[in-house]
């Protein structure tokens, strides 16, 4: 038995193979050497299983929270609720933006354009403690998950109860627990869960409060006092602990809910006692999905909200919400799980007990006392505020709301502006003023009126960013030995907005502004028509033409509209990892927004779903991101790559590894950044500035003498030339803009770009808004040429000719004064100023170039010059082994640079191979190219597939049955537009995922097939694995279904199975499996041939719901038309 991590790491002669099989996910292979004996997964685990009576133990001792019933009334609404709410810091943009819509819609609300209001630490209002965390996520290894569309793989399901003193031994008092399909309470069953009192469960409620007239020490005492209680109260055999804050009164204050559970959860983890009981939160100021994911993340296993009950409550009663309590109150709670699943999934984690306590999350402007202390973590990025801050917040809630008349309590709540500017509301860095101010200077072309704008977003009242402390060390010398405004805008680019997010007239002005200047926009996630690859705009004012064609093309995880020929197109292509308003997560576009000029764009129909997934399907691991490098630097030699991460704690070690997989640029985008539509609580909550990313970034790089060879990029709401000085001092080359740019286009932040409701005609696909448009590409030019021309004032007021000379010069970086109390006293600017000496570059110098002179696409380019030259058809043979990598690719690339789309005749270029193809076999084939592989193919064959053929079958003299047998590996067909692929074999996990237009037969597939398809055809003749069709919108699969099993493993979400009743789909069924048999040889292909009639009758079509309707308009357009045209005849 030979296992490795990939085919063909041993050869051996064909008839020497009995089988060959692949290790799937969460399967276990046992080889017995003394029996002699292969013990699969179901075999494995069934004697596990057997081994002890658990289902005799489960219902002796497990408890179904669902199952019991109370005959108590239990309350929803509260006494005195309008003084509580401002007690626990309520809001009326909790209760209308926040609690309204989760309850009327079941989903947390969506929100838009980015936050640019101050962190938790440098606001003048007080703050709930929550704010001060930011959600962690995966980047590039331990991908994200999809939970919608991979939902079968995610649970939210707790126990909770003591789990026992020993684990290690099973034993049946380990199932003394009861049993929660999701960890939110509702007020009746922790009414049940507070007086279980059979099975022997025994419960002990601890207030979380503390007397206002001790401050600081009063809040301290009072969590030493909860600490200690609760350890006294699990010696005394409890099975869980509730912490309740419901008896705050005029003279007691509320102890912040996530500061106590996470401080018991430590302490009785200090103790060694913490597995023998659980936390339950009972608590007032939880309410969103953030809160809920921190107290579960600190320690929890379930929380009842019960102030947000009450609202609700409320809102019924008024008739503010349609909807009976039970019903809001429902989708309250599935808005909160929805939530959950989310933030989990984006650190890659599939159940809320690997969550629970996992402490994902870092916090912003908390000290390193406090951190240390109560959340278990040693370090603290910029310091902050203390335990007195905290007190002192939370003693101005208590004051907010205790101090108030009865009239004044039952009145409306505080608008403080968090999510749209107000005038006594929270600070907004872009504001009715700084917004008009900047449109005014671009417009008319006032530098003057651009130094009022800069003085008024540079000298705030206070400060909104990190870098709003930031004074640079003085030395002027004369601004005419400084480098021009030509050179300087040379490292400005636009952000990544795709066409889809933004209207035509916007992307194209942004692309028109970068090339006039020489510098480079951004297609954004959603390709580019491929018209602009080569049209251009005639300025009448220059009398000069310029390139309507994005310099920079982005892939991103839908693969949207990536063609060869769209990459040959680019002088950079940007692979986005991750998106800093909301990373971790996929998107969607819906089919009402998909019109003919945007589904052209992206490969796809009108009016269907575009849905992009969270992570990059190849993309697992940092060698699967040096793969995709190596991928596009074959289809595009001439292209830099950059890859675009999100500043997060640890993001440094990342670029690190992105540095070293051949990256030519690392993008370190800031939370703040703005956003087409993102769920609100990521945009607030994930995330770090970009001050703190990229300084660590900075630093990690040069530590590891990296820095000299990529180049840095940054975002994250830049928009003056001390900002760019900021960034450079930080250690950044380029300098991204995306909200800037928009407003500058006419953007007045609205924030509706997500409702497709843009009054300027900004961000809408509406063609009537779109009327609106008032920007011009000469308007970004002004701003560009006007930033330029403030970073030559700066770098002549601190003594240097050259932007490059001061990039990563942290020690030119002189914090301003500010006061030494309060939060802003606790801040600590060291570990972003820190810089490495250590003699290495640090900044940009040069490209370390990949070597591809050795691929074999060399030599086959060599020989293919004929068709390359002149389209004679020429047929090459090769033998290929496992590190023959993206064979194909650059040879594709040559054809799209010199033919594009259309690329050859069909046949024009015909390549045997023989052997054991390594990854990215016939990566982004174009049409003309076929490709024949005897032998077997790792991961990521036909990746990107423009049009070109490919056959892989066993090779000759095999003896194994090659329908039951693994002969290529995983994600294939990963994004393909258009094109054919023949598999005489059964393949791995995620099957054409996100395919939008290529035809594919496979003899076996496993999990997830189909999953995202757009278009295309699909034939699978054999066994398929879960979650089949996952997300699928377009195309048609047909599926053998021998056994009449195949409806357990298809997601039927969104699409429906039916028998081939239809002509029409027999047809193109046969005529597909016909060219099977052509191209491969496949037995089981002759065998269905030769019985058709007996066998039609066994395949399963799967249509998508949209796809169906999206044809039968189409049908019936026709039909009207046809009709039209008789009657104008007649």
């Amino acid at each position: 038995m030979v296992v490795a991590s990939e085919t063909g790491t041993i050869s051996f002669n064909p008839d020497e193979i009995e089988a060959k099989g692949r290790l799937q996910p969460g399967k276990i292979l046992l080889v017995d050497t003394q029996e002699g004996k292969i013990y699969y997964d179901n075999e494995v685990k069934e004697n596990l299983a057997s081994a002890l009576p658990y289902t005799e133990w489960l219902s002796a001792n497990r408890i179904e929270l669902d199952t019991l019933r109370s005959g108590r009334k239990v309350e929803n609404s509260v006494k005195n609720a309008g003084r509580r709410l401002r007690i626990f810091g309520f809001t009326r943009e909790d209760v209308e933006r926040t609690l309204t819509p989760m309850c009327k819609t079941g989903a947390e609300p969506t929100a838009s354009m980015g936050n640019d209001t101050p962190l938790a630490v440098l606001s003048e209002k007080p703050q709930l403690l929550f704010n001060y965390f930011r959600q962690q996520f995966a980047q590039v290894t331990n991908p994200a998950i999809d939970p919608i569309r991979e939902e079968l793989v995610m649970s939210l399901t707790e126990y909770i109860g003591a789990v026992g003193k020993n684990i290690l031994t099973p034993d049946p008092m380990h199932c003394k627990m009861v049993r929660l399909p999701h960890p939110i309470l509702t007020n009746t069953q922790l009414d049940i869960l507070c007086n279980i009192r059979y099975k022997g469960f025994s419960t002990v409620k601890l207030k979380m409060i503390f007397d206002i007239k001790d401050g600081e020490e009063g809040l301290r005492s009072a969590i030493e006092d909860l600490c200690k209680k609760a350890e006294e109260a699990v010696d005394a055999g409890a099975n869980y602990i509730v912490l309740s804050d419901r008896d705050i009164d005029a003279t007691h204050a509320p102890v912040p809910s996530l500061l106590a559970v996470s401080a018991v959860h430590h302490h009785l983890i200090s103790v060694q006692k913490r597995v023998q009981t659980a936390l339950i939160v009972e608590s007032g100021e939880a309410r969103e999905v953030m809160h809920a994911a921190l107290l579960l993340g600190y320690g929890a296993s379930a929380i009842c909200p019960y102030m947000a009950f009450a609202v609700i409550d409320g809102l019924v009663k008024k008739g503010d919400v349609q909807l009976d309590y039970n019903t809001a109150e429902k989708n309250y709670i599935k808005a909160l799980c929805k939530g959950l699943y989310k933030v989990m999934s984006k650190m890659g984690i599939s159940t809320i007990r690997s969550y629970r306590g996992a402490k994902l999350f870092e916090a912003v402007g908390l000290n390193a006392e406090m951190m240390k202390r109560y959340f278990g973590t040693d370090i603290s990025t910029i310091g902050g505020a203390g335990l007195k801050d905290i007190a002192s917040d939370y003693l101005k809630f208590h004051e907010s709301g205790a101090s108030i008349s009865e009239d004044e309590a039952a009145s409306m709540l505080d608008n403080i502006g968090l999510f749209s500017y107000r005038k006594d509301g929270e600070k907004h860095a872009w504001n009715p003023e700084t917004i008009s101010l900047l449109q005014l200077a671009t417009r008319t072309g006032s530098y003057k009126k651009f130094k009022e704008f800069t003085q008024k977003a540079n000298e705030k009242e206070s400060p909104v960013f990190l870098r709003d402390f930031f004074r640079f060390r003085n030395n002027p010398i004369d601004i005419n030995t400084v480098e021009p405004v030509e050179s300087i805008v040379k490292h400005f680019v636009t952000g990544a907005m795709s066409f889809g997010a933004i209207s035509k007239e916007a992307h194209e002005a942004m692309a028109l502004a970068m090339n006039k200047l020489g510098a480079r926009s951004n297609t954004g996630e959603g390709g580019e028509d491929s018209e602009r690859f080569k049209a251009v705009y005639h300025s009448n004012a220059d009398n000069e033409d310029i390139s309507l064609c994005s310099k920079t093309k982005q892939i991103a995880s839908g693969r949207f509209g990536v063609t060869t020929e769209y990459l040959v197109n680019a002088e950079e292509i940007q692979i986005k990892v991750a998106q800093g308003a909301k990373p971790g997560e996929g998107g969607q576009l819906p089919g009402f927004k998909v019109d003919e000029v945007i589904a052209r764009t992206r490969h796809s129909i009108p009016g269907i779903s575009l849905i992009s997934p969270p992570p990059h399907h190849d993309i697992y691991s940092i060698e699967d991101l040096a793969q995709l490098i190596f991928d596009l630097k074959n289809v595009n030699p001439r292209a830099a790559i950059s890859v675009k991460l999100v500043a997060e704690s640890g993001v440094g070690t990342i670029a690190a590894g992105v540095a070293k997989a051949k990256a030519d640029l690392i993008v370190i985008s800031g939370a703040e950044g703005g956003t087409g539509a993102s769920p609100a609580s990521s945009m607030r909550y994930a995330g770090i500035p970009p001050e703190i990313g990229l300084s660590e970034t900075q630093q990690t790089l040069v530590l590891n003498g990296l820095r000299g060879q990529v180049r840095l990029q940054t975002d994250g709401q830049l928009k003056t030339g001390r900002d760019i000085i900021s960034m450079a001092l930080l250690g950044a080359d380029e300098y991204a803009f995306g909200t800037a740019a928009l407003i500058v286009l006419g953007c007045v932040m609205m924030r509706k770009c997500h409702t497709n409701l843009c009054p300027v005609g900004v961000a809408t696909q509406n063609e009537k808004l779109r009327e609106h448009f008032r920007g011009h590409y000469q308007y970004l030019i002004n701003y560009f040429e006007f930033l330029a021309q403030e970073v030559r004032e700066y770098l002549a007021a601190m003594g240097f000719t050259r932007l490059q000379d001061i990039i990563g010069r942290t020690d030119l970086i002189e914090i301003a004064p500010h006061s030494q109390t309060g939060k802003i006293g606790g801040l600590d600017f060291s570990r972003i100023l820190h810089q490495v000496d250590n003699g290495a570059d640090i900044h940009y110098i040069k490209n370390r170039p990949l070597d591809l002179s050795e691929v074999k696409d060399r030599s086959i380019i060599a020989a293919a010059h004929e068709a390359l030259d002149s389209k004679r058809p020429v047929e090459l043979e090769y033998t290929i082994s496992n590190t023959d990598r993206s064979v194909g690719t650059m040879l594709a690339g040559e054809v799209a640079t010199r033919y594009g789309h259309e690329g050859l005749p069909d046949g024009t270029i015909s390549v045997k191979f023989k052997g054991s193809a390594g990854q990215s076999f016939g990566a982004f084939l174009t049409p003309g190219i076929s490709f024949r592989l005897e032998g077997e193919a790792n991961d990521y064959v036909a990746k990107g597939l423009s049009g070109g053929r490919i056959a892989v079958l066993p090779p000759m003299g095999s003896c194994f049955d090659a329908s039951k047998n693994t002969i290529a590996g995983n994600t294939l067909m990963y994004g393909a537009t258009s094109g054919e692929v023949y598999i005489n074999g059964c393949v791995g996990e995620r099957f054409a995922v996100r395919n939008s237009g290529a035809i594919a037969v496979v003899e076996g597939v496993g999990d997830h097939c189909c999953e995202y398809m757009t278009g295309g055809r699909v034939v699978v003749l054999g066994h398929t694995g879960r979650n089949f069709a996952a997300g699928m919108s377009g195309g048609i699969a047909y599926v053998w279904d021998r056994e009449r099993t195949f409806d357990y493993f298809c997601n039927m979400e969104m699409v429906e199975l039916s028998l081939l009743e239809d002509s029409a789909a027999r047809k193109e069924l046969r005529e597909l499996i016909e060219r099977h048999w052509k191209y491969t040889g496949s037995k089981l292909a002759r065998t269905l041939l030769d019985n058709w009639q007996q066998h039609v009758d066994e395949f399963i079509q799967v249509t998508p719901i949209e796809y169906k309707r999206v044809l039968a308009e189409e049908q019936m357009k026709k039909l009207q038309q046809k009709i039209a045209e008789v009657q104008r005849d007649y």
